[in-house]
């Protein structure tokens, strides 16, 4: 499978994680988070590969997340609700989201690149 940059244009994190994949010379396919915002169960698939908690499937940072008051409200919701949650808007993801269809990275730390996709 291709890499695949699961990412929003404007966001300087899925920049970052671009320009990396562009200087390593590594081919992806770049999805739009917005426009094609991963399904439920896509999202429960990165999820269960990435080995994280789901809550940091969320962009806490986002105003999304702080207007629909999540920071209070994720500790009471069961995991099919988040992920329902999730899947309603790309916005609510926290981004980018590297996968092969094996392993997943979320965000963009250079050492976890370097370790993953080089």
């Amino acid at each position: 499978m291709t890499l695949q940059l699961i990412q929003y244009p404007r966001c300087t994190t899925c920049k970052k994680a671009q320009k990396w994949l562009d200087e390593h010379d590594i081919s992806y396919e770049a999805i739009h988070i917005v426009e094609q915002t991963p399904t439920k169960e896509e999202l429960k698939s990165l999820w269960e590969k990435s080995g994280l908690p789901l809550k940091k499937f969320f962009n806490t940072s986002g105003m999304k997340y702080k207007s629909l008051g999540l920071k209070d409200k994720l500790s009471t919701m069961t995991e099919e609700e988040q992920l329902e949650l999730l899947a309603s808007d790309g916005m609510l993801i926290k981004r980018p989201i590297v996968t092969n269809g094996e392993i997943v990275t979320l965000g963009f730390k250079e050492e976890e690149f370097t370790n993953t996709w080089k």
